[in-house]
């Protein structure tokens, strides 16, 4: 099929060919090419026609910092080719995702989730609690910032952007004693040699949604939505839910000191049957690293969402909003930034 689309099941039953390959609409980064790379190949594996399409976006062109510009400029570019049909597919990295639903459109498939946690990359193969003070940590998010100043090391932290291969040379050229990062982006990519710890949720809980994928369509394309919800991991779309609704519950964006965590976990219930339900830890940081105030709950994974709005009103009894209404310290950027790569 060539020229104009047209809406609905006639031109999802002409996609799918090898005339005419579901179009997979990604940024052009080695990380967003990676990770829809990934649904391209699961398609090609269950006998789908599929082909990634690189979309240019706002963010790319710009060296504004993160917090000027905001990550929803790389969702919604992929968003705007999915609406005007040059694309059929959208890979997200789902914390990129705006909380609110767009009706245009439908999370087709949540895939298995990479590991959540963020990641140290630091000279000289160093772990965290090993750097002496007065080193300095760079990362793109305020949460990260927050939790790091908060574990009281002494350390300073600055701003960073760039892609994966930018922010990790900046350490090994001596500009920065140590990067964060996402995890699950350099497991993507291969470079699972360069991390020098793994941090745990307890020193730093990750982002809503870290390590998820998004696999959006539109909502129209019901045939096509039932092709892709056999790539979906009910377990993943269950914490990425509960996490997500926490985090709207809160008001935050994905910028925010806010850190969540839930995993499927095991448990007897009254007869002795083993049951699966979801654990939910959620957290706010000041963030100069003053106070952070954290809590968690366990719930059934039908109830994910709901589970995620309880924890938020906890955390606001606790006094989680004065946290996040609290003035940035750390809002100075890179003198020379890089393109960001898909907020890792």
């Amino acid at each position: 099929m060539t020229g104009a689309m047209v809406h609905g099941d006639q031109d999802t039953r002409a996609r799918g060919t090898i005339e005419s390959p579901w179009r997979i609409g990604t940024r052009g980064s080695q990380l967003a090419l990676t990770q829809a790379g990934t649904v391209r190949d699961t398609l090609i594996a269950a006998g789908q026609h599929a082909e990634l399409v690189i979309v240019k976006t706002a963010g790319d062109k710009s060296s504004d910092p993160v917090e000027k510009i905001g990550v929803g400029v790389f969702t919604a570019a992929l968003r705007e080719e999915l609406a005007a049909q040059t694309v059929d597919i959208a890979v997200h990295s789902y914390k990129d995702l705006p909380t609110a639903p767009d009706e245009r459109f439908t999370i087709a498939a949540v895939p298995p989730r990479e590991d959540p946690r963020d990641a140290l990359v630091a000279r000289d193969g160093l772990v965290l609690g090993e750097l002496p003070a007065g080193s300095v940590i760079g990362t793109s998010a305020p949460r990260r910032a927050a939790q790091l100043r908060a574990l009281g090391l002494g350390i300073e932290v600055v701003p960073l952007r760039g892609n994966l291969d930018t922010r990790m040379r900046k350490v090994a050229e001596g500009e920065l004693d140590a990067v964060v990062v996402a995890r699950a982006g350099l497991v993507r990519i291969g470079r699972t040699d360069v991390i020098t710890e793994s941090l745990e949720p307890v020193q730093m809980l990750p982002a809503p949604a870290q390590g998820a994928l998004a696999v959006e369509c539109r909502a129209e394309d019901t045939e096509l939505a039932t092709i892709l919800s056999a790539l979906d991991d009910p377990g993943t779309r269950a914490a990425v839910a509960a996490e997500r609704a926490l985090l709207a519950e809160l008001e935050a964006g994905c910028t925010a000191p806010v850190g969540a965590l839930a995993e499927v976990v095991e448990s007897l219930d009254d007869d002795g049957r083993v049951v699966e339900e979801l654990s939910l830890r959620g957290g706010a940081a000041a963030i100069d690293g003053s106070d952070v105030i954290r809590a968690s709950v366990v719930g059934s994974l039908a109830n994910a969402a709901e589970l995620g709005r309880s924890l938020a009103r906890e955390l606001l009894e606790l006094g989680a909003r004065d946290l996040l209404s609290a003035p940035s310290v750390g809002a100075a950027v890179d003198s020379n930034p890089s393109p960001m790569e898909n907020n890792p």
